[in-house]
């Protein structure tokens, strides 16, 4: 039988190690972005176009090579970075496995020029698929200038698997901003499609933070810094109410390297136990600094994951050191000893301006402190004039049935009974007593609402327990997918347009939706590289709340949307629907609440909202009358 087992090219060897290393344009920039780095460069510039397709190229003012190290870096474990095994447990550099430029070199063509800093000429080298076309020598400022052009043009089937250019380069800026964070005496800037992105000038890490992100991150950081024989540990965390609503902005550096860790994660997460929004993700941007020879970071290739000697002091550490700095600097809950705003409002229909359900975009209530007085020092007759309504509120239904039919299913009853008697000891002289005794006599079934959160509607078998918010989400999400489907367009026009800046991402994605989001009410034109002003907004949102905290709130909606993978139409409902919809301790009036429950049911699907949760749940009268049985 002939032998079958042959030694592979060189060239396919190479494609087969790209497959892993090379993923997409964005691990191009990371590989590319990380040797300037290691060779010493002070400023770096990052060119693309057409999201990575066409071209990346990173123009340094680093060391330089020689005319032999240029040819020998496209060599496969090529590196200067190592030299022998105990090496790889002493790395302080971004890459040491030496694969990243012979894997690049192998799916792409590359041109290649570098000089060293006391050198008279440079090295001009031209590769494509492994093959080295020219190699000459060249005129050429101090540094290397690498440009990687037609990535993946000799494997079409890693080509096809490429998403969209939006996607493609929001990957590619997410790997940009690790770098930058991770070295702000750096400076750095981003060009695509010939237009400048970012522009970071070197500085520390809290200039280096606000101007990746944005400038109101600035006056939400607390400093985190410890340090043991062990370790040392600094960066930033975020204040709470700071915090958003998906990923995205949470950081770990070890030794100036971005890793990815869960475990890490959760031990920051239980650092911020009791002072987080439910559901939320605080901003956070780390740097762990310890001994090389304590970690292992020769575990992939993309070099995202570490393993410690000793992760559980690790996760003590990192959790101690940011429960400590947000002590530290009193980000921490207040109690709060104000009575409940729900027990200072009257709910009388009479007494509020009646909506339409679909706008709940005026003010609320105030309370009565709010007013001047204090609702423990009132008067006596204001105090019990405040009871007496609150009393109708709560035995609302609890007078005689408005129909035969409702009757019937309560217990059997003297039909010559008019009305409920509270006590025995009621004075029937007493003129408040009377008014209240009359009330209770004539009230109708009515809708109310408890806690600020949740409705109470009676149904002839029980009682509906509806969550607003919840119920809201689901109307507003039918209402804006009808009129993404109509593609009709209904905007409320500001007296002053609103300017908002964004981040590069946000900034992009925003432009990949405005065609859509301006069917439903927005009008939001482009005015400059990544800002936007705001002329109108649907009527739903007019006046709700910051044009900049709307706009960001729909991204980040849009954002968790994209993640569970639904299509854009409806993740602009649902994003759309959770920032105009109703929100827990809002208080409602009567025809209010009976308007969002008439068109609750009126939707195709009023059993949940368009996040799964439950819009109301209904229970029986057996089941409440078997909770008073012994």
């Amino acid at each position: 039988m002939a032998d079958v087992i042959q030694l592979l090219p060189d060239a396919i060897a190479n494609q087969i190690a790209a497959g892993e290393v090379i993923q997409r344009p964005a691990s191009l920039v990371k590989e590319l972005l990380e040797n300037a780095v290691d060779a010493g460069s002070k400023n770096i510039k990052l060119i693309v176009k057409d999201a990575g397709r066409t071209l990346v190229q990173v123009i340094d003012d680093g060391c330089g090579m020689s005319e032999l190290d240029a040819r020998m870096s496209f060599e496969r474990h090529a590196t200067s970075k190592i030299r022998t095994a105990d090496d790889l447990f002493a790395i302080r550099t971004m890459g040491f496995r030496g694969e990243a430029l012979a894997s690049i070199a192998s799916v792409a063509r590359v041109e290649w020029r570098t000089r060293q800093h006391m050198a008279a000429m440079g090295t001009h080298v031209i590769m494509e698929a492994s093959e080295i076309k020219t190699q000459e020598p060249c005129q050429t400022a101090p540094g290397t200038s690498i440009a990687v052009k037609n990535l993946f043009f000799n494997v079409p089937a890693r080509r096809a698997f490429l998403k969209s250019d939006t996607v493609e380069f929001k990957h590619i800026l997410t790997e940009f901003e690790r770098i930058a964070i991770a070295h702000p005496d750096v400076f750095f800037s981003i060009h695509h499609n010939n237009n400048e992105i970012m522009h970071l000038p070197a500085g520390n890490l809290r200039q280096r933070l606000t101007n990746v992100f944005r400038s109101q991150l600035n006056q939400n950081l607390v400093p985190v810094n410890e340090e043991t024989d062990v370790m040392r540990l600094s960066g930033f965390v975020g204040k709470p109410e700071y915090a958003k609503k998906t990923r995205g902005e949470q950081l770990f550096f070890v030794n100036g390297r971005f890793i990815k860790s869960p475990h890490l994660h959760h031990a920051v997460m239980t650092a911020y136990e009791n002072v987080l929004p439910k559901e939320s993700f605080p901003f956070y941007a780390l740097f762990i600094n310890i001994d090389p020879s304590n970690i292992d970071v020769n575990v992939h290739p993309t070099k995202q994951e570490i393993k410690f000697n000793d992760d559980r002091l690790v996760y003590n550490y990192l959790r101690v050191a940011v429960r400590h700095a947000l002590g530290q600097y009193a980000v921490m809950p207040s109690l709060d000893f104000d009575q409940e705003v729900s027990f200072n409002v009257s709910y009388g229909g009479a007494d509020r301006t009646r909506q339409d359900i679909s706008n709940f975009g005026g003010s609320e209530p105030k309370r009565n402190s709010e007013s001047g007085s204090n609702p423990f020092r009132d008067k006596p007759d204001r105090r019990e004039q405040s009871n007496l309504q609150n009393w109708q509120s709560l035995y609302q239904g609890a007078g005689q049935p408005t129909d035969q039919t409702d009757a019937d299913d309560n217990e059997p009853m003297d039909s010559s009974n008019k009305s409920v008697t509270i006590g025995s000891s009621l004075n029937e002289e007493d003129s408040q007593d009377e008014t209240l005794h009359s009330a209770l006599s004539q009230v109708r079934k009515a809708p109310y609402q408890i806690h600020a959160a949740y409705i109470v509607s009676q149904i002839k078998s029980g009682f509906l327990l509806i969550d607003q918010q919840a119920a809201h989400e689901r109307i507003l999400f039918e209402k804006y997918l009808n009129l993404l489907s109509e593609r009709k367009s209904a905007s409320q026009q500001q007296l002053f347009p609103t300017t908002v800046t964004l981040t590069p991402n946000d900034a992009l994605l925003l432009r990949d939706l405005l065609s859509e989001i301006q069917i439903l009410g927005f009008d939001i034109q482009e005015f400059g590289v990544n800002s936007f002003v705001v002329n109108g907004l649907p009527a739903e949102l007019a006046g709700q709340q910051d044009e900049r905290e709307m706009i960001e709130t729909l991204l980040e909606q849009h954002k968790a949307g994209l993640a569970l993978q639904t299509g854009v139409r409806e993740s602009i409902a649902r994003s759309i629907a959770r920032s105009a919809a109703i929100k827990r301790g809002k208080l409602l009036s009567e025809p209010e609440m009976q308007g969002l429950i008439d068109q609750l049911f009126a939707c195709e699907l009023p059993y949940r909202s368009p996040f799964g949760r439950k819009c109301f749940t209904t229970y029986k009268l057996e089941d409440l009358e078997k909770q008073f049985d012994h």
